[in-house]
C-alpha cells in the first residue's frame, strides 16, 4: 500500500474573542419563576422583548470584541460604516499574559450575562446562537491558570509564519484602508515585542519550546527578513495602490516609499528582534517530549482537545475508542477493494487526474458538487501562488476567509515547493475550494447568520468538513478508476488518522520517540528514521492540530453512517449536508442533538 503523506492544509483565519478550552456542556435554562396566568398575547410580547434583548447583546459583543485588532476588524468587514463602525482599531491586538487574564475575567461576566436569557423563548437562530456561545465560553474558562501553555510562534501555523499573508491581502477599498494598513503594519514591531515577553514568561515557569522546535520557528522567521524594496510586501502593495482610483500618481509614490520605510523600520527589525529573541531563550526548554511530560501538560491537552475540536465525547478514552474503531474500518475497506480489485495496486505509484490547471479542477468540482450539495449564490474566487521566499514555511494550500460583506470575493494560495509535488492537487482544491472551505464559507455567509458566530472559529466543524469532502472528491468522475479512487479516499482518511491518532499517545499518554516509531513500524511498516522524526516533532510542536481535521471527520461520517443506517431508503445526501452546512460552524456538541432533531423530522416525513 501507498503511504501517502498527509496534507497539513491550514485555513488563514484570524481569531477575536478570548483565547481557547474543555468541556463544553448543555447550558441551564434560566430560572423561569412561578408559572403567571398572562395571556398568550402577553406571553408573546415577552418572548419579542427577550429576543430583541438578545439582538442587541449579541451586537453588542460583536462590535466590541471585533475592535480587539485593526486585522481582525478589517477582515471581517470590508465597509464598517455600513454597520455603524466608525472606529477602527489601529492596533494588532494584545498579546501578554495580563490580557489572558483579564480575558478570563470578561468570560466570567459573558456566563454571567448569558444566564439572564430564556432559551426556550428565543427564536431557533438564536436558541443556536446561545448554545454555541455558551458552549464557547464554557470551554475557554477550562484554560484558566494554563495561559502559559498557549503556543503563539510554532514553525507553519504561527503569528510569525501567517500574519505577513494577512498583510499581503490587506484589502484596499480606499485612500484610508491605506493608511491603516501603513499604521498597523507599523506596529508589528511592539507586537512582535509582546510574544516576545510572553515566550520570556514560558521560559521562567519551565515552558519555553525545546530548541528543535525553536529552531523550526527561527528557520520560518528568516523567511521574512526580506528586501524592503523587493518582495512579496512591496510588490502586492504597488499593485493595490495601483488599482485605487481615488489617488493621484503622486499620492501613489508617496504611499509607495512609505511602505518601503515601514518595512525597513518595523517589519524587518521586528523579525530580527524576534530572532535574537529566541536565539537566547534556546536550551530553556526543558521538555523536547509531548504536553504529558510538563505539570499541567496532561489537562491543558484535555482543554485543547475540547477547544479545538468541540468533539462531542466526553473523555479522551472514549473518543480514542471512536478513532480506532474509524481507522479500522476504513482498513478493512482498502483489504475488500485490494482483494477484489488487485490490479488497482499497479496504478498506485503512477495515477493522474484528467485535469491539469487548477482553474481547470476547481470549475470541474463546481460542476461535480451539484447533485449531493445544495446551491450556491454566485460568488469569484482568486488563486495564488505562494511567493517563493515563502514557500518553505508555510502549509501547501490555505483559504482566506472574506469578510462578512465581501463573501462573494474568495481566495485560495497554492505553494509550489517542490515537497509537495507528490499532493493531489485536485483533491487539495476541493478542500480549499468546492465543496470545502470557499463553498462551506460563502453558503454560510449567504444565509446572514448572527454577525458574532463569524467571530467564533470552530476549526473542527470547518476543517473536518474539508478533509470530508476532500475524502469525497477522489469518487467524482476526475478521471481515477472508481475502485482506485475509492481506495486513495480510504488510505488518506487512515494516514490522517495515524497521526491523530499519535497526537493522544504522544501528549497525552506520554509517549517517547522509541513508542511512536515501534507503533508505526509494527503496525503500518513505517521505519524510515526522517519520518519518523518529523511525524513526531509536528506532534510535538502542535498538539492537536491532526486532531482539527481528523476528528471532524470523524464526527461527520459518524453522523452520516447514522443517518443511512436509521433512515435507509428516505435517506438523501443533498438534505444531509444541507443540514451541516445551515447549521455552520459549531461545536460537534451542540450540533449533535440538533442532528438526532433533524433525524427525527426525517423520519416523520412521509
Amino acid at each position: 500500500m501507498k503511504n501517502v503523506v498527509l496534507k497539513q492544509k491550514r485555513r488563514i483565519i484570524c481569531f477575536f474573542l478570548a483565547v481557547c478550552l474543555l468541556c463544553s456542556c448543555t447550558p441551564p435554562p434560566a430560572n423561569e419563576g412561578t408559572p403567571s396566568q398572562a395571556t398568550y398575547e402577553k406571553f408573546y410580547s415577552q418572548d419579542i422583548a427577550m429576543q430583541n434583548k438578545f439582538d442587541q447583546f449579541t451586537g453588542d459583543l460583536f462590535r466590541k470584541e471585533i475592535k480587539n485588532s485593526g486585522i481582525s476588524f478589517h477582515f471581517s468587514i470590508a465597509d464598517p460604516v455600513s454597520r455603524g463602525l466608525d472606529t477602527i482599531p489601529l492596533t494588532l491586538g494584545d498579546y501578554s499574559l495580563d490580557k489572558m487574564k483579564e480575558n478570563s475575567k470578561e468570560l466570567s461576566d459573558l456566563k454571567k450575562s448569558l444566564r439572564e436569557f430564556n432559551p426556550r423563548k428565543l427564536t431557533s437562530k438564536q436558541k443556536l446562537t446561545y448554545q454555541i456561545l455558551y458552549s464557547f465560553v464554557d470551554t475557554e474558562q477550562e484554560s484558566d491558570g494554563l495561559e502559559l501553555y498557549a503556543q503563539p510562534l510554532t514553525s507553519t501555523i504561527g503569528i510569525q509564519a501567517q500574519l505577513p499573508i494577512l498583510f499581503a491581502e490587506y484589502a484596499f477599498y480606499s485612500k484610508e484602508d491605506v493608511n491603516q494598513y501603513l499604521t498597523l503594519l507599523s506596529n508589528i514591531d511592539t507586537y512582535y515585542a509582546q510574544i516576545l515577553e510572553f515566550e520570556k514568561e514560558k521560559s521562567k515557569a519551565g515552558l519555553f519550546m525545546s530548541d528543535q522546535a525553536a529552531d523550526h520557528v527561527l528557520k520560518s522567521c528568516e523567511s521574512y527578513l526580506i528586501q524592503p524594496d523587493h518582495s512579496f510586501l512591496t510588490e502586492t502593495f504597488q499593485t493595490r495602490i495601483d488599482a485605487l482610483t481615488d489617488l493621484t500618481e503622486e499620492e501613489k509614490n508617496t504611499y509607495k516609499e512609505q511602505n518601503v520605510k515601514v518595512l525597513e523600520e518595523h517589519f524587518i527589525p521586528a523579525y530580527k528582534n524576534l530572532i535574537n529573541g529566541i536565539t537566547q531563550l534556546m536550551g530553556t526548554g526543558t521538555n523536547d517530549k509531548g504536553l504529558y511530560w510538563y505539570p499541567n501538560g496532561k489537562e491543558f491537552f484535555e482543554y485543547l482537545v475540547q477547544s479545538n475540536t468541540g468533539t462531542s465525547y466526553n473523555s479522551i478514552r472514549s473518543l480514542k475508542k471512536a478513532m480506532e474503531s474509524q481507522m479500522n474500518t476504513d482498513i478493512k475497506e482498502l483489504a475488500k477493494i485490494t482483494k477484489e480489485h488487485p490490479e488497482v495496486l499497479d496504478s498506485l505509484e503512477n495515477y493522474s487526474f484528467q485535469y491539469t490547471k487548477p482553474e481547470e479542477m476547481i470549475e470541474a468540482l463546481k460542476t461535480q458538487i451539484t447533485k449531493d450539495f445544495p446551491a450556491l449564490p454566485d460568488c469569484s474566487y482568486t488563486i495564488k501562488y505562494v511567493p517563493e521566499a515563502l514557500q518553505a514555511s508555510l502549509s501547501p494550500a490555505f483559504y482566506l476567509v472574506p469578510p462578512l460583506d465581501r463573501f462573494h470575493d474568495n481566495i485560495i494560495y497554492i505553494n509550489q515547493n517542490p515537497r509537495f509535488q507528490n499532493d493531489d492537487l485536485y483533491t487539495t482544491l476541493a478542500h480549499e475550494g468546492f465543496p470545502g472551505h470557499l463553498y462551506q464559507n460563502v453558503y454560510f455567509l449567504s444565509k446572514e447568520p448572527n454577525e458574532l458566530r463569524s467571530l467564533l472559529s470552530f476549526s473542527s466543524y470547518s476543517e473536518g468538513w474539508a478533509t470530508y469532502v476532500e475524502y469525497y472528491s477522489y469518487t467524482f468522475d476526475n478521471g481515477l478508476p472508481p475502485n482506485l479512487g475509492n481506495l486513495l479516499a480510504h488510505n488518506t482518511a487512515v494516514t490522517l488518522g495515524i497521526y491523530a491518532y499519535l497526537d493522544i499517545c504522544v501528549n497525552y499518554e506520554g509517549w517517547d520517540k522509541e513508542q511512536t516509531k515501534k507503533y508505526l513500524g509494527t503496525f503500518y511498516n513505517i521505519e524510515n528514521e526522517d519520518i519518523v522524526d518529523s511525524i513526531y516533532s509536528s506532534l510535538v510542536e502542535n498538539p492537536t492540530n491532526y486532531m482539527e481535521y481528523y476528528v471532524g471527520y470523524l464526527e461527520i461520517i459518524q453522523m452520516r453512517n447514522t443517518a443511512q443506517k436509521i433512515l435507509k431508503d428516505k435517506f438523501n445526501l443533498k438534505e444531509f449536508h444541507t443540514f451541516l452546512l445551515d447549521i455552520g460552524p459549531a461545536p460537534f456538541s451542540v450540533i449533535q442533538p440538533e442532528f438526532r432533531n433533524w433525524l427525527a423530522k426525517q423520519l416523520r416525513k412521509s
